[in-house]
């Protein structure tokens, strides 16, 4: 159901400029603190807003709104998240650049099968076991941004913005025909740019361990393959759209049954414990909440600020998908644009007519939201717990600044320069 845009003023976007600073520095600052007390702050500011949505502007309906978004957030998280930690996959071969490269070209097409977050839980931990000799920061950073983003562009069920489109009525394979000659350019460049400096890190490497990577003969060992019903029965329940919570439901009941049912020698050799998924699940509720002043400004403002051209809608969502979450900002772009051509996202004949009229906005849309979650950790949901899963692992991350400075300015930044001029401009 649709509702009237809501005025918000613009100082109450400061408890969510609060908590992307704090997410950023108090681990630099105050660490120890901060990992003891985290979920508090998260919690009342995002309560706070909510307080405020509540008593001052009457607008429970969207607080409730986004609750019920957050559950269906975390509840796939979760579940995905458990069931691939039954799931241990035991890669005994060569972390060499060719092996590497495979692995993530393999990556990228997957996350289009099972999302960029089933992906991503599946694969992280045998791609850490496999580079165990050299494993870097670069090696998760690029994991991120082809398995975790980029790579789930072609299909609904690779991200969830592409899937909030499939629900408001944009066909099933619309984007697979329409993005994938961008999804094509930027997961080349990524694997070009990744092969290089891993072929570079390689050859640094003392040479007999480069004998000892080489000698290993290849190999592969999966124990716990009977969770692979446990997950086609999450990615299933994506599509149940009806009564309220079922979808939720199934996929909890799915991950519980997989973790009751799963032997626990599966679940250590995976080192597998419930911590990065309860960063994740607090730290995105206080998110969630936060963000709605913006999402509600920018909805109110996308026409003011000329968010109605391929070059413009591009850019805007992609900046914003940076920082907010990428689904609602989606959303909000794709509704702000059809409501400019006098249609509305909650009728499904519009949003047909749309795509045939406005295809390049749509398109410039969703690539955008896909391609910018992979600009910071809280871009999108699986940045986070694939760096929270590495860090557990023993590999030194990059903090908050360090993965934008290092990574993602110097790296994706120019990709996506790239993307914009050979199809949006």
């Amino acid at each position: 159901m649709d509702h009237p845009i809501i005025v918000v003023s613009p100082w109450l976007m400061l408890p969510f400029a609060a908590l992307l600073a704090a997410i950023a520095t108090m681990p630099f600052i105050a660490g120890d603190w901060w990992h003891k007390h985290y979920k508090w702050v998260a919690i009342v500011l995002g309560a706070g807003v909510a307080g405020w949505y509540f008593a001052g502007l009457q607008a429970q309906h969207r607080v409730w709104e986004t609750l019920h978004e957050y559950v269906g957030f975390f509840a796939i998280m979760l579940a995905l998240y458990t069931v691939s930690g039954g799931i241990h996959i035991t890669i005994k071969g060569r972390s060499t650049p060719n092996e590497n490269l495979a692995f993530l070209i393999a990556g990228a097409v997957i996350a289009n099968l099972v999302g960029t977050t089933g992906a991503s839980m599946l694969l992280i931990r045998p791609y850490l076991r496999n580079n165990r000799y050299r494993v870097s920061a670069y090696h998760v950073v690029f994991f991120i941004l082809i398995v975790s983003n980029v790579g789930g562009a072609l299909t609904p069920i690779g991200d969830p913005p592409l899937f909030l489109g499939y629900l408001r009525g944009i066909p099933f394979f619309w984007i697979t025909e329409h993005s994938v000659l961008p999804w094509l350019v930027a997961v080349v460049l990524l694997l070009g740019i990744f092969y290089w400096i891993d072929r570079r890190n390689f050859r640094r490497m003392p040479e007999r361990l480069q004998h000892q990577v080489i000698a290993e003969g290849e190999k592969t060992i999966i124990t716990g393959g009977h969770n692979v019903v446990w997950l086609a029965v999450v990615i299933g329940a994506v599509f149940i759209q009806n009564p309220p919570f079922l979808r939720e439901g199934v996929m909890l009941a799915a991950a519980a049954a997989c973790y009751f049912t799963t032997k626990r020698e599966i679940y250590l050799s995976n080192k597998f414990t419930f911590g990065p998924v309860q960063e994740v699940g607090y730290l995105f509720i206080g998110i969630f909440l936060t963000m709605m002043p913006a999402l509600d400004w920018l909805a109110a403002n996308a026409r003011t600020i000329g968010a109605d051209s391929p070059q413009t809608l591009y850019w805007a969502t992609g900046i914003l998908s940076a920082v907010l979450d990428n689904a609602p900002t989606y959303l909000t772009f794709l509704a702000a644009s059809m409501g400019a051509a006098g249609m509305g996202i909650g009728n499904r004949a519009d949003v047909l007519s749309f795509l045939g009229t406005h295809e390049a906005q749509v398109v410039a849309i969703s690539v955008a939201a896909v391609f910018f979650g992979a600009m910071t950790y809280i871009g999108n949901g699986p940045n986070f717990m694939v760096k929270s899963i590495a860090q557990h692992s023993g590999v030194q991350m990059p903090g908050f600044f360090g993965y934008i400075g290092k990574f993602t300015l110097p790296i994706l930044v120019p990709i996506l320069l790239i993307v914009w001029i050979l199809f949006f401009l």
